[in-house]
């Protein structure tokens, strides 16, 4: 029997400090992006919501003029331009104005530069310092797979990465890569909480659980906001990271640097491998209706 053919892939995820300016902020992605690019990278993770400051500290109405509409949005028309420059992919996160609804947004940039469609982000969190509830409804495309050139890619967006039915839904829709664009860091409200082990080790379980490799890609650098009860502090702890698909990191970033990991894969090899693993053959879907319930109870029959 003739052995079937490899195909590798080479996917990054880009890290860096962000200032509150968008132009400056798109020239740094795109500087990241073209040396990804010179390592080999066929799809390039920029980080979550990086054309300024992460703005969720606070309430604020006037945050809301950040928001733009999703057609002829300037920064993704940009990032086509680069992509079909390079011939990569690109996923590109944006604060999206929809008439009177807002979210936190995806677009899928293909390597000709083609725009393959939206995600918007499902899960809304609200907490001291990520009072995103403010600013975002709750997504309604619900979990998407995007055919780009290189791969079927599976993206969601930060708080969505705590969630395994996420991951599981993408995969189940073919996905052979997990990508999480990230702004995560310290907690205002207790300085002595560090997430990041907890943040990297959920994610290294959904690679494992998966069998795919997964990229996350996170901020790093302090960043003060003034809200209406004066100013709130995050310091963003970066770690971003590449999985392999049994959940062990490849390639890691530090807390405070500028950062452009790579990894490849034959997706070839890591879907021989999950499908003799027998991970999605032996699932009992009739059994699992219980997800469908807040509480557990009464699951739909």
């Amino acid at each position: 029997m003739e052995k079937r053919k490899g195909r590798e892939v080479v996917v990054s995820a880009l890290q860096f400090s962000c200032t509150d300016d968008v132009a400056a902020n798109l020239a740094t992605a795109e500087r990241l992006v073209r040396a990804s690019h010179k390592k080999g990278s066929n799809i390039i993770l920029i980080q979550e919501l990086f054309e300024g400051y992460y703005f969720c500290q606070a309430q604020r109405e006037d945050f809301f003029q950040r928001a733009k509409p999703y057609k002829d949005h300037p920064t993704i028309l940009s990032m086509q331009k680069l992509a079909k420059e390079l011939g990569v992919v690109i996923p590109v996160s944006f604060f999206e104005e929809a008439n009177n609804a807002h979210y936190n947004s995806i677009a899928m940039i293909d390597a000709d530069g083609a725009d393959l469609g939206l995600y918007r982000k499902s899960h809304i969190p609200d907490g001291p310092g990520y009072q995103e509830k403010f600013y975002f409804n709750p997504g309604d495309t619900g979990f998407k797979v995007f055919q780009t050139k290189f791969a079927k890619i599976g993206v969601a967006i930060c708080w969505d990465q705590w969630f395994p039915e996420a991951a599981r839904a993408m995969v189940l829709q073919g996905a052979e890569i997990l990508l999480y664009p990230t702004a995560i860091g310290s907690e205002p409200q207790d300085q002595g909480l560090d997430s990041r082990d907890h943040w990297k080790r959920v994610m290294q379980g959904h690679a494992g659980a998966n069998l795919v490799p997964l990229v996350a890609s996170n901020r790093v650098g302090k960043e003060i906001i003034q809200t209406e009860h004066g100013k709130s502090e995050i310091t963003f702890y970066g770690n971003s990271f590449i999985a392999g698909p049994t959940g062990e990191i490849v390639a890691a970033a530090d807390d405070k640097e500028e950062a452009v990991l790579v990894a490849e894969f034959d997706l070839e090899k890591i879907k021989s491998i999950r499908h003799s693993w027998g991970l999605f053959r032996d699932r009992r879907p009739d059994l699992y209706k219980v997800l469908l319930t807040s509480d557990g109870s009464n699951p739909l029959l």
